[in-house]
């Protein structure tokens, strides 16, 4: 079987930049492992100014020459019209897109899976701005016009099937996004004061909320160190990070790592006793999949997906990600408690392998493959 992953990829697969980067390097390497399926991976580049084709770790990877616009015009114009076309001349058996890459096969007549990653429409409206509202209301109408089309769906948390309810149309699959084999070795030396967390900063993922939590638990002679990975993807925003930190003298206790590599990631996961993560909306965030592999304790959200990631009292705690009290609490429970740490570290190894091993997400993205080739056959007849 031909399978065309259509999707985000980086340049350079050791250095994704974003989930949806790090989830199909993840898929890809995974599913070139497969007996019987052949991996062709279609992206877009603004770095080429020709189409160009390379072998990686068992696949082959197109790289076609993304045009400099606005994001939702590319998709549905000449990003359309430049995969279409390297499909057409592939001739995979099954296509499958992630994220915006699934408004550039809409409507190809051929068997499709799509990935619904997050929401853009709801990633806009954090963005502010005077027309933040307006951009938003109209990547909703695409975003859900593409999602009712598409005739199979992987949904990788119950959140996100829970908001195609209504719009799809087609078989939604509960798959959850594959993670590095390699954060399932991470050998860990925790600090009992280290607070790591891996995101970008901006407001939907509330970082000065997090700061807040640990600015209450540095007041009160709590013994804490907060590690920042991530860029800001808001000057303004980042800037007010900045000077959270300096007016508040905090910088004995938080450090801003600014973006560091999946390595170094995994090196603060084995040092870290807990891995936090405030967002006000995610879908199912790669680093909580990450932390819990690695046995590490997550504080996280009680919104969205980051509920159906994480089990109360179990592999971590949900948290208000306004109320700053709860959250100090419960980052202070973790830091103070070693064998209740020690508890939700093994539990947490042990549920991420059964759901985030990319050899399993492989295996039931696979299954997804062969149905979707078998009912478009079907019903082709």
């Amino acid at each position: 079987m031909k399978v065309a992953q259509v999707t985000a990829f980086p340049a350079d697969p050791a250095q994704p930049h974003g989930g949806v980067e790090a989830v199909s390097v993840n898929l890809v390497r995974a599913l070139a492992k497969r007996p019987g399926l052949q991996v062709h991976v279609v992206t877009t580049d603004p770095a080429c100014r020709t189409q160009e084709t390379s072998l990686w770790d068992g696949a082959t990877i197109h790289r076609l020459p993304a045009r400099s616009g606005k994001l939702l015009l590319y998709a549905v114009g000449a990003g359309r019209r430049q995969v279409s076309a390297c499909l057409a001349s592939l001739k995979p058996d099954v296509v499958h897109a992630h994220d915006t890459y699934g408004l550039m096969v809409k409507g190809l007549a051929l068997p499709r899976v799509f990935t619904v990653h997050g929401f853009i429409h709801e990633d806009t409206r954090f963005e502010g701005g005077a027309s933040a509202w307006l951009r938003a209301w109209l990547w909703r109408q695409i975003e859900t016009a593409g999602w009712a089309e598409q005739p199979h769906i992987v949904a990788i948390s119950p959140y996100v099937r829970e908001r195609l309810r209504g719009t799809a149309t087609g078989v939604v699959h509960d798959i959850e996004n594959p993670i590095s084999e390699e954060c399932f070795a991470v050998r860990r030396k925790p600090s009992g004061d280290v607070v790591f967390t891996a995101a970008v900063i901006s407001e939907r993922k509330n970082t000065l909320g997090l700061l807040k939590a640990v600015e209450r638990l540095v007041r009160a002679g709590v013994k804490i160190h907060l590690r920042v990975a991530g860029r800001a993807v808001d000057e303004a925003y980042g800037r007010a990070v900045e000077d959270f930190v300096r007016r508040r003298n905090l910088a004995a206790n938080v450090t801003l790592l600014g973006p560091i590599s999946a390595a170094q990631v995994r090196a603060e996961l084995a040092s870290a006793a807990v891995f936090a993560l405030l967002s006000f909306e995610e879908g199912a965030p790669m680093g909580i999949a990450e932390a819990m592999a690695a046995g590490v304790p997550v504080v996280t959200s009680n919104r969205c997906g980051m509920p159906y990631m994480v089990r109360h009292g179990e592999t971590g705690f949900l948290v208000e990600p306004e109320d700053t009290e709860d959250t100090a609490r419960s980052l202070q429970r973790i830091l103070d408690d070693h064998e209740l740490a020690a508890r939700m570290s093994d539990r947490a190894r042990e549920l991420a392998r059964d759901r985030f091993h990319p050899d399993r997400v492989a295996e039931r993205t696979h299954a997804v493959y062969e149905r979707a080739v078998a009912e478009f056959h079907r019903t082709a007849r």
